[in-house]
């Protein structure tokens, strides 16, 4: 059985110095970290808040994603594909149910969908000039309707490598617009060529 709230709080302050900060990660470690150990310090560890707060979503009736359910730049009868504006990375984009649902409710016909759709998304956008990698995240945390990120990692920046990409692309400059307008269209209208639904390249994202 996993540990209680309360226990893993303990458990992981009995590492924590006498201001209860963890050391370092060793991801701060690797060549490919944002940042330089000299001066950084982890931030106190705060004891758990129990019930948690509620997600953005838990309630559908106040669920922004269902609201925006008709809204994407590609849309199939079960699924919208929409675009993460103001990234640092080339491209960021996100898929979603249209209806309501979670990872751990999700259908299992949607769920196998999920797993299509995620490949064919992930190889056009792969396939574009300039983009070495498509990362797919799924993180839960904020909004509980199903939402899964692909992100770019562009041609030539090993330092972008895994896991620290997300906050890279939090410290980069806004990626020009306009490129990532065009590059969002070529992958939905590859989508529809090789898994159907329709694209609407009209959209700016969000």
């Amino acid at each position: 059985m996993p540990l209680s709230p309360e226990e893993f709080y303990q458990h992981a302050v009995a590492a924590a110095d006498d201001e209860q900060r963890l050391p370092l990660a060793r991801m701060t470690g690797w060549d490919i970290s944002p940042f330089e150990a000299d001066g950084l310090r982890v931030s106190q560890l705060r004891p758990p808040v129990v019930p948690e707060p509620p997600r953005h979503g838990d309630d559908p009736a106040d669920c922004g994603s269902c609201r925006r359910r008709d809204e994407g730049l590609w849309l199939d009868d079960r699924w919208r594909l929409t675009r993460i504006t103001k990234v640092g990375v080339p491209l960021v984009l996100m898929l979603h149910p249209r209806d309501h649902y979670d990872l751990d409710d999700l259908p299992d016909e949607l769920a196998a969908e999920m797993g299509v759709l995620s490949t064919h998304i992930a190889r056009h956008v792969s396939a574009l000039p300039h983009v070495s990698r498509c990362h797919l995240y799924r993180i839960g945390d904020g909004g509980a309707h199903l939402h899964v990120w692909f992100f770019t990692r562009p041609e030539g920046q090993s330092q972008l490598y895994g896991s620290w990409l997300v906050v890279w692309d939090d410290l980069l400059p806004e990626y020009p617009e306009d490129l990532a307008a065009a590059d969002a269209a070529i992958v939905a209208n590859k989508l529809v060529a090789s898994y159907g639904g329709v694209a609407d390249t009209t959209v700016s994202g969000t």
